[in-house]
């Protein structure tokens, strides 16, 4: 059964199922009708995140055991809640806690567990197995196999018959060997009640496999649709030019994208190259062409026998980079359209995992242009887009998936939601902005500019957070970034460096004072986006997830920072007390305006779906229409600001309105419209306005 919404949970051994059993009520008062649970499986030891699977005969007791599951499903239950729950198909923990890998260790090939796991025996008890991107800790599994499917879903798919799950979210689908026939037999064993969706990541113009029997994705592509309504894009040439000067280099995305890739392959993910050239051994310089063709692959995968477009994109690509490959790029190309070939299918694994760690865990760290883009699912190349682009996605999202998830920030998100909508407010003042970036960087040098570039942009976006919490994430951006400092071989001296920098960025007035009067400057408009795009992803089409802890002002980085615990107490006290005040609090810094406009669009969704059946786009009209964005979904109008900073230069809303049809009540201030309005009325307590009839 499709939830209205949802609201992500993160079980852990420290705040585990008995303690979400307690919140339950929250979330229903918050006006979700769905909590989605991070993975439950047994997992190694003090795993805070859960993805190490060991075992699948149940609860985790260090997540409370079926004790907390049973204590937990009567709270949600009585609460109203339908539960989704995420699992991990595609990998395990290589761990001697997993007793089926132990085994694998122990017997090699004789082990009754040695068909779980893609294993190359031909190595000699040196282990070569395809692993979860290159972290050797997560053995890949082998789903294609009935006899390991049946044996990892038993539990799963008993929480389902049994126990009542109403959806689940299937981890990383792109290290599958079969997808579709994976979610086929998934399918089957759930049925048509239980909400499926998949975390995959659609590069743009990309869209789901139709064939698949899933509602939708994780919804990554709304992220990055409303990333940029948000950021102007009319900074594009701006933007790049400062870019250009403050870094010294002119290196573009794509060019960018294609050597964080191929160092990927040709590093970390050698050894699954390598394992790709010995199913072709015929084939002279195999290794070389397949690196050639993974890193010239526009998408992170392909899923044949479904469109073979992406596999023919890279071949044309591949031969004209690299035409001293032809022979062998040609006759590999006859054996990877083939989805009956192990060529085919291992290569379709592997081109994801290099996707993955040379998109999102390298280029992401050393395109530093502007960092809000940098996003999951993202497209730094492009900054910003139209409203109509917007109402285009929305319209097909509502025709095409109108129950996949939406999201705004997850466990996996680079930055949240908060932060990235206070960078966008950079996109509006980049003459301002870089003048401070300047005299920053020129105060506080750094030989890395691009890095250094990434580091006061994430100071703009999250703010002077907890001194320890700045140096933990930039440590890691560095070392992701591989230019400077790496995780196998750190430069101590040049990480040094930086965290000198960060320290002085709290403590020595000549970078704090500027810094600091810079963010307070800008974080009002931040403000304004933030509960901008908040409301409209939890009014557009498909369902909206909500991060934990986000329905107030969150300004986390890169896990595991967001995976921060958040306190549910205060969050309760703060919406019970919202709820007994009626009236709609002030935007500040309590974050109480986005908790009072995240529970009345929360619960008007829950207690009225049938207002947002549909999708119209709605103009504006007037001299200040570009700030806003407005839809209709039936019997619910939704009305946001946009780009604030330049709203206020050319003298607010002025004479623009909204045409009204018909009298609307703002559910957010309780406020009763009619005919055209002008919306510096309809928006003079908020930056947003929920109308229904």
């Amino acid at each position: 059964m499709v939830p209205a919404s949802t609201y992500r949970l993160q079980i852990r051994p420290s705040w585990d199922l008995h303690a979400a059993a307690e919140f339950c009520g929250y979330l229903t008062a918050l006006g979700s009708d769905g909590v989605y649970l991070s993975p439950l499986l047994p997992s190694v030891t003090g795993s805070d995140h859960g993805y190490d699977v060991i075992a699948w005969d149940g609860i985790d007791p260090q997540r409370g055991g079926e004790e907390g599951w049973t204590a937990f499903l009567a709270a949600a239950r009585a609460s109203g809640l339908k539960v989704v729950v995420d699992i991990v198909p595609n990998h395990c923990a290589a761990s001697a806690e997993n007793a089926a890998w132990a085994s694998v260790l122990a017997d090699g090939p004789d082990s009754p567990y040695a068909p779980w796991f893609d294993i190359e025996w031909r190595g000699g008890q040196m282990l070569r197995y395809r692993r979860f991107f290159a972290v050797d800790s997560l053995a890949g599994l082998r789903q294609e196999d009935d006899a390991v499917f049946d044996a990892t879903h038993a539990a799963i798919l008993r929480w389902v018959r049994e126990d009542g799950v109403d959806g689940l979210r299937i981890d990383h689908p792109d290290g599958l060997a079969d997808p579709r026939r994976y979610f086929e037999r998934l399918h089957a064993q759930v049925g048509d009640d239980c909400w499926l969706v998949v975390e995959k990541i659609l590069e743009a113009g990309e869209d789901l496999v139709e064939s698949w029997p899933v509602a939708g994705t994780t919804g990554y592509e709304a992220l990055t649709e409303l990333n940029a309504l948000f950021v102007d894009p009319d900074a594009q040439t701006p933007l790049t030019d400062i870019y250009r000067v403050l870094v010294d280099h002119d290196q573009g995305y794509a060019d960018c994208i294609g050597a964080a890739k191929r160092e990927v392959a040709e590093g970390m993910l050698r050894p699954e190259v390598e394992r790709l050239a010995r199913l072709a051994p015929t084939v002279e310089d195999a290794a070389e062409a397949l690196t050639a063709l993974l890193v010239a692959f526009p998408a992170y995968r392909t899923y044949l026998p479904e469109d073979p477009t992406y596999l023919a994109v890279a071949i044309t690509k591949a031969l004209e980079e690299a035409p001293e490959l032809t022979d062998a790029v040609t006759e590999l190309a006859a054996r990877l359209d083939d989805p009956t070939d192990e060529l085919c299918v291992r290569f379709q694994q592997t081109s994801g995992a290099v996707m993955a760690k040379g998109l999102e865990d390298t280029a992401f760290y050393r395109f530093t242009r502007f960092v809000a883009l940098n996003e999951v699912g993202g497209d730094p190349g492009a900054i910003g887009a139209t409203v109509d682009d917007f109402h285009g996605a929305q319209l097909y999202r509502q025709q095409a998936n109108p129950s996949s998830m939406t999201t705004l920030s997850t466990h996996d998100t680079k930055r949240s939601e908060d932060v990235r909508a206070r960078l966008a407010v950079l996109a509006e003042i980049p003459e301002e902005w870089s003048a401070l970036a300047a005299a920053l960087m020129a105060e506080a040098p750094l030989p890395d500019a691009p890095f250094a570039y990434l580091l006061w942009q994430t100071f703009a976006g999250a703010g002077l957070i907890g001194q320890e919490r700045m140096h933990a994430y930039l440590e890691k951006a560095m070392r992701e970034a591989g230019t400077s400092t790496t995780w196998t071989a750190p430069d101590l001296a040049f990480e040094s460096m930086v965290h000198a920098v960060v320290d002085r960025a709290y403590e020595d007035p000549a970078l704090h004072v500027p810094l600091g009067e810079f963010i307070d400057r800008i974080t009002p408009y931040g403000w304004v986006n933030s509960l901008s795009q908040k409301l409209v992803q939890l009014t557009m089409p498909g369902v909206p997830d909500l991060y934990q802890g986000n329905e107030s002002w969150d300004y986390s980085l890169v896990d595991p920072d967001n995976r921060r615990p958040v306190d549910f107490t205060a969050l309760t006290q703060r919406l019970a007390a919202l709820d007994s005040a009626g009236t709609p609090p002030p935007v500040d810094a309590s974050g109480d305006a986005k908790l009072w406009i995240t529970s009345r669009a929360l619960r008007l969704r829950r207690d009225h779906p049938e207002y947002f059946a549909d999708y119209d786009p709605i103009d504006a009209v007037g001299p200040a229409a570009r700030h806003a964005v407005a839809f209709d979904r039936g019997s619910a109008i939704t009305v946001a600001t946009r780009l604030p900073i330049a709203l206020e230069t050319h003298g607010g809303w002025a004479s623009t309105t909204l045409p009204l049809t018909a009298p609307r009540t703002d559910v957010l201030t309780g406020r009763t419209f009619s005919g055209a309005t002008a919306l510096a009325e309809i928006l003079s307590t908020y930056p947003v306005a929920l109308l229904t009839r």
